[in-house]
């Protein structure tokens, strides 16, 4: 993402230099040093007032990232798909030996027994029974060793195969709620931010954010308990969530406890003290500004 808007920015800013250089190059034949231009594309930026970046950029790298992920699930699908073809090949050249090994025993022991026969030490058909008992015993052990292997490769498919369905699942869920945060960014309505953090909670119950900015569009409309609720829920989800304790300062306040307010933004500013800058600006805690221990915190 930074690298994106890094680009973006290199190329808006040069775009700017040359159109600047291309109005003092009307009245000055002279072509500017590098120092000139660095200078003036720093005066570019030190004007800059908004971000060079847009949700086109963000909606952008989203789908590069859905691209990275699904070229890392084919990846890993055609890693494992290799192991596996070379386990194969393993087993295939571990029967190919045993098979070689028993065919030439039995070479030797039909040349044994030959041996024997002409001796009178036994008889052909208890050579022919043992040779047949031996190989079949062989055989069997053999079989039942690859079919414990083969059971144990189609186990560890079955992983691999039930992982990469988790995370695509995964992905589609994080793609939707993505999708859902966008939307209610560019609601103006409170009403209409609510039905969309509804529909965030309802595919991803814990998404304690979502909980949050509904307490926030609900404070909005002038809904202070629902909102304090909806709080509640977030805590529960996540104790130390500073924006949930920002916004139970704010529905406390507006419903004038006072105690309970300032209780709840200490607790915001303990979480994150990022959030001073937020609790002096919000017109909901006025109220708080002029108690003591506020202003032995904040002061």
């Amino acid at each position: 993402m930074f690298s994106i808007v890094s680009r973006a920015s290199f190329i808006v800013l040069l775009v700017i230099s040359m159109s600047v250089w291309a109005e003092e190059g009307a009245s000055s034949t002279e072509r500017p040093t590098d120092e000139q231009i660095a200078a003036q594309n720093m005066e570019v930026i030190d004007a800059l007032d908004e971000p060079l970046y847009s949700p086109f950029v963000e909606r952008y790298v989203l789908d590069e990232l859905r691209l990275l992920r699904s070229d890392m699930a084919l990846q890993k699908h055609e890693l494992m798909q290799q192991v596996l073809d070379r386990e194969h090949r393993s087993v295939d050249r571990g029967v190919a030996y045993a098979t070689d090994t028993i065919t030439y025993f039995f070479y030797l022991i039909a040349a044994a027994s030959s041996i024997l026969v002409i001796v009178g030490w036994t008889s052909i058909r208890e050579i022919k029974e043992r040779v047949h008992s031996y190989a079949n015993d062989e055989i069997t052990k053999l079989v039942s060793e690859y079919e414990r292997r083969l059971e144990k490769i189609e186990k560890q498919i079955l992983i691999k195969t039930q992982d990469i369905e988790e995370n695509r699942e995964g992905i589609e869920v994080a793609r939707e709620v993505q999708s859902l945060w966008m939307r209610s960014q560019q609601e103006l309505n409170a009403s209409s931010k609510i039905r969309i953090y509804d529909q965030i909670i309802a595919v991803n119950p814990d998404d304690v954010e979502a909980y949050t900015y509904k307490a926030d569009a609900v404070l909005e409309m002038e809904e202070p308990q629902w909102a304090i609720n909806l709080c509640q829920l977030a805590l529960e989800k996540d104790p130390d969530n500073a924006h949930a304790f920002f916004q139970l300062a704010c529905a406390h306040a507006t419903l004038n406890n006072l105690d309970e307010a300032l209780r709840y933004t200490l607790e915001a500013y303990r979480c994150d003290e990022n959030y001073r800058e937020e609790i002096l600006k919000e017109e909901l805690l006025k109220p708080l500004w002029s108690l003591p221990e506020f202003n032995s915190k904040f002061s």
